[in-house]
């Protein structure tokens, strides 16, 4: 996504509810925005991106979560479109513990909270706390591919490359 430290979190607020299996999310271009608060020091990084989606994407991000052999991973459907989904990873000697929310408003509007500690540190942060919201904007533009990501410089970020 934006650096390696967010890469798994924004990977798993991507799919670990979906793991739980929740309604599929509508097809097309999805607008991602987000905050992560990284501890000691309280670094706020705020971050938007546009993703292009198909449940094939989809249902691959949830693969990579489930079969993910350095974590352990439980999901729990809360009722009301929310769910919940812990995680314990151990990544080349770094243990990354993470909990999180995932509400699913509607097929076109979901809203996730996770919070993930790091022993030993990972380039410093000890703790991080992530927000994220993502909305359906409708379809993917010509030439973007599920997993293909427009980054708010306007840069794209092609799937798997």
């Amino acid at each position: 996504m934006r650096k390696p430290s967010i890469i798994l979190g924004g990977a798993l607020l991507l799919s670990v509810a979906r793991a739980a299996d929740p309604p599929p999310l509508q097809e097309g271009l999805w607008e991602v925005r987000g905050r992560s608060v990284e501890n000691p020091g309280a670094k706020v990084t705020n971050f938007s991106y546009r993703l292009c989606r198909n449940h094939a994407f989809d249902t691959a991000m949830d693969a990579q979560v489930k079969n993910a052999k350095e974590c352990s991973t439980s999901f729990d459907d809360l009722g009301g479109g929310r769910f919940a989904a812990a995680s314990s990873c151990n990544l080349a000697g770094r243990v990354i513990v993470s909990k999180g929310t995932y509400t699913y408003d509607s097929a076109t509007l979901t809203h996730a909270e996770s919070h993930a500690t790091y022993t030993p540190a990972f380039n410093g942060k000890t703790e991080e706390m992530l927000l994220q919201e993502q909305r359906y904007l409708g379809e993917c533009p010509a030439g973007l591919n599920p997993g293909d990501r427009i980054m708010s410089d306007g840069s794209v970020q092609r799937y798997g490359k």
